[in-house]
């Protein structure tokens, strides 16, 4: 039965996208990875907008204050088993704004991060060689 599931899992991953207050760069390069061209869904990727129903989270942005238990929440209601892959300077490490008053930095200081994707804003096919290699490690 684990087997299946696993299958299952590798074969329809449904992310969930999450924006923590960045410049939205990353955002529509993630949007560009669901059009025809980049096509992710050839990888069984879907776009998902409740978290109940994801299993990788996608962070885009640096974490503030202020979005720190808004996205704790939506981590928590999120089933397990689940990923977090972190998009883009901002959400890997806080990049410019890391060492603001208001910022927390990166996404691994608050979850789990399983990926980085580097980049100002990352390049799609980025996006999709982290996403591919997340698939090959459920």
């Amino acid at each position: 039965m684990e087997r299946v599931l696993r299958w299952a899992r590798r074969r329809s991953p449904w992310v969930l996208h999450y924006n923590s207050g960045g410049c939205n760069g990353c955002d529509i390069e993630l949007l560009d990875v669901l059009t025809p061209r980049w096509d992710v869904e050839r990888l069984g990727i879907v776009k998902e907008a409740a978290p109940r129903h994801a299993d990788i989270l996608v962070c885009t942005g640096p974490i503030t204050l202020k979005s720190r238990e808004p996205l704790l929440r939506i981590y928590e209601q999120i089933p397990e088993p689940k990923w977090v892959v972190a998009l883009g300077a901002c959400a890997c490490s806080g990049s410019l704004f890391g060492g603001s008053y208001h910022m927390l930095g990166g996404v691994d200081q608050l979850l789990p991060v399983a990926r980085y994707v580097p980049g100002c804003p990352c390049r799609p096919e980025a996006i999709i060689t982290a996403l591919a290699e997340l698939l090959e490690t459920i």
